[in-house]
């Protein structure tokens, strides 16, 4: 097993402990919508479809990324990509730097397309990595692979330099980001991994070309907490620890990017527990929501597990559109809140 499979082992293991979530939560428990006892309209008839980035959905859920590396990541992916072809969502996979520099697929191959045809697909590439050996090549290979829809590149300074021999050196990636924008023929998306995008870097990503932004806030898994946790190293374990809570929380993120730049279409990872939570996130300006740490205990069971998830998830959000009077999601991005 190499260093990167280990690695991605021990992350799949400290995530499902649930040992390693930020303390403080998304942002979603301080937002409250105006109750509407008279919705005039008919729960079964509610319209949870949406498109992003131009293409369908039945429910505007994202299975997000979550692994790239260990054997365990072909079954996870699997059911992950059967459910959302069934259920009609999107699915991120984890990193593909493992699968482009190794034999392996680690389920990061063709198959994913044959089983999950009709969906949308988004690779993922670590955006430092731009600046660090991986270049526009290796990226339209992570796109070809799978037959990407997009490429989410994700930003993980904190992780990175609480990492042991993380990639800290991110001079130049900005720059990278719209050099890439400019040269693959898909839409790219950035995000980070959970300590949130501000509204002036989103400004930052926008006049780099970036088609939308997952603001992966704080409230969900602590990357610092679980690179801290992987740790032998007493004083590494503290930092994990002085830095679990680092970041800005979800639903800071999506008012302040929605408020300045309402254009960029934006996705709402971090923290996101069920559908009320996602009906709170699109209200505040989220065009799709995504789970991972949430999702991963029914992605490692099979994928029914993964679809009875999905479904309660769509069934709270479509009550929560029930008593707000929202028919469809353009309805419930109007809703009344109490704040």
């Amino acid at each position: 097993m190499t260093d990167i499979e280990r690695r991605k082992r021990d992350h799949l293991d400290i995530v499902l402990s649930g040992t390693a979530a930020h303390s403080k939560p998304a942002g979603f428990d301080g937002i409250s919508f105006e109750h509407n006892a008279l919705p005039e309209v008919n729960l079964d008839e509610i319209d949870l479809s949406s498109r992003f980035l131009g293409f369908p959905l039945r429910v505007p859920f994202l299975a997000s990324s979550m692994t790239g590396g260990p054997v365990e990541s072909i079954t996870i992916n699997r059911a992950l990509a059967e459910a959302a072809q069934h259920c009609g969502f999107a699915m991120g996979v984890g990193s593909q730097r493992i699968a482009l520099t190794t034999p392996e697929t680690h389920g990061l191959g063709r198959e994913l397309r044959r089983l999950a045809p009709d969906i949308p697909i988004f690779g993922n590439l670590g955006a430092v990595q731009l600046v660090s050996g991986m270049g526009v090549d290796d990226a339209r290979r992570a796109i070809d692979a799978i037959e990407a829809n997009a490429l989410i590149l994700h930003l993980n300074p904190l992780q990175e330099a609480l990492q042991h021999g993380g990639d800290t050196n991110f001079k130049g990636v900005a720059v990278a980001i719209e050099r890439l924008s400019k040269q693959i023929s898909v839409p790219v998306i950035v995000k980070e991994v959970g300590s949130g995008i501000s509204a002036a870097l989103a400004g930052r990503l926008i006049a780099c070309g970036v088609a939308a932004i997952d603001v992966a806030g704080a409230g969900g898994t602590s990357w610092a907490a679980v690179e801290g946790k992987r740790s032998t190293d007493t004083s590494d374990q503290s930092l994990g620890e002085i830095f679990r809570d680092w970041g800005i929380s979800t639903a800071e993120c999506l008012a302040e990017i929605h408020a300045v730049h309402p254009a960029i279409p934006l996705i709402a990872s971090g923290g996101i527990r069920h559908g009320l939570d996602a009906a709170k996130a699109i209200r505040l300006g989220a065009s799709l929501v995504g789970q991972a740490a949430s999702l991963l205990p029914a992605a490692t069971k099979s994928t029914e597990a993964v679809i009875a998830h999905v479904e309660a998830f769509e069934r709270a959000l479509k009550i929560a559109c029930f008593v707000t009077g929202s028919a469809s999601l353009a309805d419930l991005r109007h809703a009344a809140l109490r704040r």
